[in-house]
């Protein structure tokens, strides 16, 4: 039996620079490295979705122009970059990566998958929009697999008076475990 460990938009542009980016999602990252590093000690899989728009991006209309492809917004933190080769990392055009291209393929060709573990930011966005999707697209095609968020290493930004950080955690929380998730 096998596991995937999914870490969503880690990435410069959210964490360190940019116009969406809140230093506070950092707090996770020693966490995330103790994860993936369990999982490659383990022979488990990792990977990692990526942030990666085009200069005309539809999403624009609704955030701010962020994580342009081929900029350093749409890099891997520093602190994560050795973890990352061109087998495991997936670049994605909206907020869920159900929709990116090779995404479902790459879930497929896991023998014996028995649980995915979804770690990154936000988790009212990009964590959220892949965690839901994924688990409605496995009972879709009747595989048992567990889909796990650890709270660990999950992260939402804060912007004062829009946006509380532990309001909105909490209420993906509760989203995510109505729908058959297990957040621990």
């Amino acid at each position: 039996m096998s596991k995937l460990l999914i870490i969503v938009d880690m990435i410069k542009g959210f964490v360190n620079e940019g116009a969406i980016h809140d230093k506070g999602i950092a707090n996770i990252i020693p966490e995330t490295i103790n994860y993936i590093e369990k999982f490659i000690n383990e022979g488990n899989k990792v990977l990692f979705i990526k942030d990666a728009h085009d200069e005309d991006a539809v999403e624009f209309n609704d955030f701010p122009k962020h994580c342009l492809k081929g900029t350093s917004e749409s890099e891997l933190v520093d602190e994560l970059l050795k973890y990352e080769n061109d087998q495991n990392s997936i670049e994605k055009n909206s907020t869920s990566a159900m929709f990116a291209p090779g995404f479902v393929e790459y879930i497929e060709k896991i023998n014996d998958l028995e649980e995915i573990v979804i770690g990154g930011c936000c988790t009212d966005i990009c964590v959220l929009n892949l965690a839901i999707p994924l688990k409605n697209y496995l009972n879709q095609v009747d595989k048992k697999i567990a889909v796990i968020v650890p709270k660990s290493i999950v992260e939402t930004y804060h912007a004062e008076g829009v946006h509380d950080r532990e309001e909105y955690n909490e209420m993906a929380y509760k989203l995510m475990s109505q729908s058959g998730i297990k957040v621990i």
